[in-house]
């Protein structure tokens, strides 16, 4: 009965990380469309997220001394990377096909076990890549030559890319006797992700007086300062926390199924909040990303071990997918840290 009942509480936490998540870009490109700097956004938003969780920082202080290789990754791939391609990618091209691009990343965690590590993978994994890389053809309707901004679309790879750097040090993070604490990982990540992003970014060029105005947000003005209080408080420390409490309650499998959530909320927000419509043959191709990213994702190779069988869904944003995703940080036995993306 207990067991049970944590399970459903871990479902309906992964569900809470799932829909923060998929809101995060929606927020963010009123931002952007205002007059915001892409790089500025991103600032705000980790370093936003970075003073929040301080009290956690503090009280894994430890990891500093222990596992600074691990965090020193986890928050320039997994926190900074990964937002700033993401961001950078929603201001040229729709939140929706962005984010569905992210969620390549599994299919390329398949690729590094296979020919980086040399690992075997299984028929179905592969399957799973295939389809993903099908799916994703669809997304960006490659018969029309690519129809979307060629700079935004690589910007989302490179998110991708970050993420499975993320997806690597999960599998680095949670093995031995020397665990990372997930929570500790987050913190540090956004601190560290914070102080890289400040000399990228240089806030000191930040044009403050906009956050004090409004954005245009379903064709109603919102003031800016609500926009990036719902980035920062919900699409970051909210999910990202909820996301490490719903991954050690869940099995991987789980887990990564109530994250392709996310990229379905983001779409369907970006469609009736931002105008921004996918065709038909768009919306089959996403199906097939995100039954791509499941599959490949949630299949444990031969030698029964190795990084996809460890990573359960990327940050977003993404955690990181958290996610640290996120996509879009460490794991153990099945359980990565995090979350996205987003």
């Amino acid at each position: 009965m207990q067991r049970s009942r944590g399970r459903s509480a871990g479902l309906g936490l992964a569900l809470v990380s799932a829909l923060a998540f998929g809101g995060s870009g929606v927020a963010a490109k009123p931002l952007i469309e205002a007059g915001a700097d892409p790089l500025h956004v991103v600032w705000l938003r980790v370093a936003g997220a970075a003073l929040v969780l301080l009290p956690l920082a503090w009280r894994h202080r430890g990891l500093l001394r222990r596992r600074p290789a691990l965090l020193t990754g986890f928050g320039l791939l997994a926190v900074a990377g990964v937002q700033v391609c993401y961001f950078a990618a929603i201001s040229r091209i729709p939140v929706g096909v962005a984010l569905l691009v992210e969620y390549l990343a599994p299919a390329l965690v398949l690729g590094w076990v296979r020919f980086v590590q040399r690992r075997p993978v299984t028929r179905a994994a592969a399957l799973g890549a295939v389809l993903a890389v099908g799916g994703l053809a669809c997304v960006v309707e490659v018969w029309a030559g690519l129809g979307f901004d060629a700079l935004g679309l690589l910007l989302a790879l490179g998110a991708a890319c970050c993420q499975v750097g993320y997806f690597v040090l999960s599998d680095h993070g949670g093995g031995g006797d020397d665990t990372a604490d997930p929570a500790g990982v987050i913190a540090y990540g956004f601190l560290i992700g914070a102080a890289a992003l400040t000399l990228l970014a240089r806030p000191w060029g930040l044009d403050w007086h906009l956050l004090a105005g409004r954005a245009e947000l379903a064709d109603a003005a919102v003031p800016a300062a609500l926009l990036l209080g719902w980035v920062v408080l919900v699409a970051t420390v909210l999910a990202y926390l909820t996301g490490v409490v719903a991954i050690r309650r869940l099995s991987p499998q789980v887990a990564g199924v109530v994250a392709c959530l996310e990229a379905v909320v983001a779409t369907v927000l970006a469609w009736v909040l931002l105008g921004e419509h996918l065709s038909a043959p768009q919306l089959l191709g996403g199906a097939a990303v995100l039954a791509g990213a499941l599959i490949a994702q949630s299949s444990v190779p031969k030698d029964g071990a190795g990084v996809v069988a460890r990573t359960a869904e990327p940050p977003s944003p993404a955690a990181a997918k958290a996610a640290a995703a996120g996509p879009a940080g460490a794991a153990t036995e099945g359980r990565p840290v995090r979350e996205g993306t987003g």
